[in-house]
């Protein structure tokens, strides 16, 4: 597969906008169009007034109207790398991942150990995946993110009108996704709930990690027990807010890191579940509930722990 190359867009764009796009701040219609132009070109060029609404300077707050003619003017820009193929094994692979589909998204049992998008040396991920699988589906995108070892159900959009309605459910908190996780130890029947800011660092070697910092973003997790096991205890957790890692760094500063961890575990606990036929990290996104975004219909889907996991407590001694 050839690497993505850096061409210049040598001239100026009009674009006129659909309902597909009507209501998207100008800002992220331009990062979304000029992929591998950084965000502080495509602010640059908006303050500069380079870009034009309908031949008028504009904010980046402001939102598109079906109808409006937007200027883009030339900038350096990244080519797409082309999708994979799908007759690839691991692309046909992802058909079978698929578990409800209509015309305006798609639920995915994505596998540990696949990243739901290409980039950082991988060639292609999860969404390049299903753009392959399903090439008439030209405004695929994921609704929601989930780390590369993390399993589990993930919303996919088909349009980008349903995209905006799922976020807005986001944002008022009406999607419901629920985790499972085993953790080291004994955890607390008073720990229902952990709030503590996060913040993003980067290490000297390059790694990103997450922290609790007071400096960070408030993030909250709630948590029950689903099981008890003598090693450990099998946990189900609800992100109220969802910052990168948030369940793994809120168990780890609960006093239970997650089994089979690289970033935040604990070797000792780790290797004890590694003899007992852990390969990966014990986070399974397995419940998801939200409203049909077309029809308002309450959905819910759920995704059983798969036979590796199912396996690892089998081995544990229930308490």
């Amino acid at each position: 597969m050839n690497k993505a190359v850096t061409t210049e867009q040598r001239q100026v764009q009009w674009q006129s906008i659909d309902d597909g796009h009507a209501g998207q701040r100008i800002d992220n219609y331009l990062i979304a169009q000029l992929k591998g132009v950084p965000k502080s070109l495509v602010y640059r060029i908006l303050r500069k007034g380079e870009v034009r609404v309908n031949k008028k300077r504009c904010k980046p707050d402001y939102k598109l109207q079906v109808g409006d003619q937007v200027r883009i003017p030339p900038v350096k820009v990244q080519e797409k790398a082309p999708l994979p193929s799908s007759k690839l094994e691991q692309v046909q692979q992802l058909e079978s991942a698929i578990l409800y589909e209509d015309d305006a998204f798609m639920v995915i049992n994505k596998p540990s150990g696949m990243a739901v998008h290409g980039g950082s040396g991988l060639q292609f991920g999860l969404i390049e995946g299903l753009r392959a699988l399903r090439p008439n589906s030209k405004q695929l995108e994921l609704v929601h993110r989930l780390d590369r070892d993390t399993s589990g159900l993930l919303l996919v959009a088909k349009k980008r009108s349903m995209l905006r309605v799922l976020h807005q459910q986001l944002r008022d908190k009406q999607v419901d996704k629920r985790y499972l996780a085993l953790v080291r130890g004994q955890w607390q029947k008073t720990t229902r709930k952990v709030a503590a800011p996060l913040k993003k660092n980067t290490l000297q070697s390059g790694e990103r990690i997450v922290r609790v910092d007071e400096q960070g973003k408030p993030s909250e997790t709630a948590f029950r027990i689903y099981r008890r096991y003598a090693e450990a205890t099998l946990v189900e957790a609800s992100p109220i807010t969802g910052r990168t890692h948030q369940i793994r760094v809120h168990t780890l500063h609960a006093g239970h890191p997650i089994a089979g961890d690289p970033k935040y575990g604990d070797q000792k606990f780790d290797q004890m579940m590694t003899e007992r036929g852990l390969n990966r990290l014990f986070l399974h996104a397995w419940q998801l509930r939200f409203n049909h975004p077309k029809t308002g219909k309450a959905m819910q889907f759920e995704a059983p722990l798969d036979t590796v996991l199912e396996t690892v407590l089998s081995r544990l001694t229930v308490m």
